[in-house]
């Protein structure tokens, strides 16, 4: 009884520190590296910006640095101004310093105020990137013209980098390797009963 008390709350610790981090990695405390991924489109406009490898790193966010190269990558844009969204929007990634194009998306609204740029196979070179954001008035939309102008903004980041895998990721496989493990003692006796023998011998 002992034995299983012990392990629902070695259970439930694990899962505090694995909510700390996701809470943590999605902006959950001031100051994080996310919070500062954002491109000024015109004093105090914005827009957000969060990358993503979730093949890779399931776990993570990413602004500045992406580790993993030859892997899914989503860049996601937020952007709250209504004003916005009823302008054009280009996306374009390039690899710098050459200014090779790696990915193109066409003007086009997105009414959602958010975009998802999926690179199916990401970056393949490591090495310095940058994304180019240009938000045209669209012609045909003749009630919000006079609101718009042409903004172009960049923001870079860095491909590549060697990180293995992230902190985040670690606890994650560690929860699944864990509640695996849990399962396996509460229904194999002969499981449960070598994992209660060593407890014992440890107590003892």
């Amino acid at each position: 009884m002992k034995t299983k008390q012990l392990l629902r709350k070695a259970g439930l610790g694990l899962l505090g520190l694995i909510f700390s981090a996701s809470v943590w990695a999605h902006g959950g405390a001031a100051g994080t590296d996310t919070d500062q991924c954002k491109f000024e489109l015109q004093p105090s406009h914005w827009v957000h910006y969060t990358a993503y490898q979730p093949s890779a790193f399931p776990a993570e966010e990413f602004c500045g640095k992406l580790p993993g190269l030859n892997t899914l990558t989503q860049l996601v844009f937020d952007y709250q101004d209504l004003k916005y969204r009823n302008m054009l929007v280009e996306f374009e990634v390039t690899k710098e310093p050459e200014g090779t194009r790696v990915f193109f998306l066409p003007s086009a609204k997105h009414k959602s105020g958010s975009v998802n740029l999926e690179l199916k196979n990401g970056v393949a070179e490591a090495g310095q990137y940058l994304i180019h954001i240009t938000l045209v008035p669209d012609p045909n939309d003749t009630e919000n013209r006079s609101q718009g102008e042409r903004l172009d903004v960049h923001m870079g980041f860095k491909a590549g980098g060697g990180q293995a895998v992230s902190k985040n990721s670690l606890l994650l496989y560690a929860f699944f390797a864990f509640a695996g493990l849990y399962v396996l003692y509460l229904s194999n006796e002969g499981f449960k009963t070598k994992v209660d023998e060593i407890f014992k011998k440890v107590k003892d």
